[in-house]
């Protein structure tokens, strides 16, 4: 439900940007790639692993070199913690993203600098059921007793873009400056079977897209 709900907010975004329509410079953009995802945490060992993400975005020309972009993204980000016997364990973070971004042209129509905030909307953490009574190392703690992660996020975006006005490569980094955890601290036998440690990490994504400008 709340996916349809930004879903009909972007394509309404998106119908008002069209109308609108005075400049050369704005441009509606497809994009999909891969994602390397980490989680940034002293709680846990922690191994980076590769996910996927694609979605829409608006690009209208600003103020002189500057652009707006407004996007909507899904992903599905994967990171990976160590279990007792050094096995591990593969979890799975699936979502939608919004951002609002500046975007400096250093090339008009071919490169691009972007930067600004992402606002992240999380399920809960998935892995395969037969890891979810498996112990993450150094703690007391089943793997599914950690799922229950913040359900918003916030990140500070990163990157740039280069190429065609038709088509783009964009590289670009997401570091969630908000606790995936701090949801998990509001159980405090959690937190006794984790060493008696706060639970906090922070999100950190590298993603490669293909954008199709429109």
């Amino acid at each position: 439900m709340k996916k349809n709900i930004l879903f009909l907010l972007l394509f309404s975004t998106t119908i008002g940007f069209a109308q609108y329509g005075y400049r050369d410079g704005n441009r509606i953009g497809l994009s999909a790639g891969i994602s390397q995802t980490t989680l940034f945490t002293n709680n846990f060992d922690v191994k980076p692993e590769m996910g996927f993400a694609g979605g829409l975005s608006i690009r209208g020309n600003y103020y002189n070199n500057w652009s707006m972009i407004y996007g909507m993204q899904f992903f599905a980000n994967n990171f990976s913690l160590e279990s007792t016997f050094n096995q591990n364990l593969k979890y799975s973070v699936q979502g939608v993203q919004i951002r609002l971004l500046l975007s400096y042209n250093v090339v008009k129509d071919h490169v691009s600098v972007d930067f600004g905030p992402v606002l992240q909307i999380n399920g809960k953490l998935q892995l395969p059921s037969s890891d979810e009574n498996k112990i993450i190392k150094g703690t007391l703690l089943k793997a599914s007793q950690i799922t229950d992660v913040s359900p918003v996020s916030g990140n500070f975006y990163l990157g740039c873009s280069a190429g065609s006005k038709t088509i783009r490569a964009l590289i670009f980094y997401e570091y969630g400056f908000t606790n995936l955890l701090n949801k998990l601290n509001n159980d405090s036998s959690l937190q006794a079977l984790n060493n008696n440690n706060s639970f906090k990490g922070n999100l950190g994504t590298i993603n490669g897209q293909v954008i199709f400008n429109l």
